[in-house]
């Protein structure tokens, strides 16, 4: 079975295909992630707080660390670009928090 993917704040659930990362999740979804890399995993803007640990989740790569400790991501955030899903997740981006919300 394909996995759920809930964003917070907006309390939106999408299934989507194992695999699909989480910013093509949120695009999906219709909300809005921050991203001027188009998804490249460069600008570090895609950031997103993982609120229930996904015991499948790939760790992040050397690549993604790089990338994070360029642009000054916190430590705890993943980047949405990279980060692909395997099972029911929810989490929360840091950036569009504050435009996310229920409908």
């Amino acid at each position: 079975m394909d996995p759920l993917v809930r964003f917070l704040p907006a309390d939106q659930t999408i299934q989507v295909p194992a695999g699909t990362t989480l910013l093509e999740a949120a695009r999906r979804a219709g909300l809005p992630l921050a991203s001027s890399c188009s998804g490249e995993g460069a600008c570090g803007r895609c950031g997103m707080r993982i609120v229930n640990r996904d015991p499948n989740l790939a760790p992040e790569t050397d690549s993604e660390r790089r990338v994070k400790a360029r642009n000054r991501v916190e430590d705890e955030l993943r980047l949405a670009c990279r980060t692909g899903i395997s099972s029911n997740i929810t989490v929360t981006g840091y950036v569009v928090e504050h435009v996310w919300h229920a409908s």
